[in-house]
């Protein structure tokens, strides 16, 4: 508890004694240092959605959302420890010999800027066997996040699923949703051949001089037809020995009787 106590005492510029402070104290403390980075982090993401995410240095951050009036300490310890291990937080540090304070800017939980980068995002978590995405986290990403989903879901690229328990929208990429797109000088090229009466290995030769290999060995195969069997007839045995031969007189047929 007095690690937690001095540490929060001496971000905020106050002097410790173990003495003179109270949990009371200690407690506002700490609800006053959460909100101040709350307060940093949320402006930061906000920014972030509007389509404004240019890093700004610290005191930039602290003008705008009129947080100048904190102590010096306060200040090293947002700038040396907070800011630098938050996870919703990007640091940019000055490149090279260049001298300045860091800038910071918002960081996402996915990457992902437009429909573009979304679809990306979603087709190569899709090839990676890694599933589906939360919809939240994808609105809490990007600017105009709902509208991107919209196309895209029109568009057929994802499925958007509502999870029965909790009611949470997931996407997922639709992989049956395919777009190739084909070169446009290759297009011009195939539009310009003329085949009228030119035999294949000519075409075929025309072809790999422009640097088009042909698909070979696709001919397809004549079935022969399937011979039927012939049905074999079985011969009786001639060598088959009849028993009782001697009770042949003795045995009546009595269905006529």
């Amino acid at each position: 508890m007095s690690n937690v106590a001095e540490t929060l005492a001496a971000a905020f510029g106050r002097s410790y004694d173990p003495s003179q402070t109270s949990y009371k104290t200690m407690t506002a403390l700490s609800q006053n240092n959460f909100s101040l980075i709350a307060k940093i982090v949320n402006w930061l993401k906000e920014r972030h959605l509007s389509g404004d995410s240019e890093p700004l240095t610290l005191d930039e951050i602290l003008e705008e959302t009129e947080n100048t009036e904190i102590s010096v300490r306060t200040k090293n310890w947002l700038e040396n420890e907070v800011l630098e291990n938050n996870p919703r937080v990007r640091v940019l540090k000055p490149e090279g010999d260049v001298k300045g304070p860091n800038k910071y800017q918002f960081k996402p939980l996915i990457d992902v800027k437009d429909r573009k980068t979304l679809r990306k995002y979603l087709m190569d978590k899709y090839q990676a066997g890694e599933g589906a995405v939360w919809m939240d986290d994808v609105v809490e990403s990007m600017p105009n996040a709902n509208r991107a989903i919209k196309w895209l879901m029109d568009n057929d690229f994802i499925v958007v699923i509502t999870r029965q328990l909790d009611k949470k929208k997931i996407i997922f990429y639709n992989e049956g949703k395919q777009e190739e797109k084909i070169d446009d000088e290759f297009v011009k090229l195939w539009r310009s051949i003329s085949v009228d009466g030119v035999a294949d290995d000519k075409i075929e030769e025309y072809l790999e001089k422009h640097g088009i290999k042909s698909i070979q060995d696709l001919e397809s195969k004549k079935m022969e037809p399937t011979q039927k069997r012939r049905k074999i007839m079985r011969k009786p045995n001639k060598n088959f020995k009849a028993h009782n031969d001697h009770m042949k007189g003795i045995l009546e047929d009595y269905a006529e009787k």
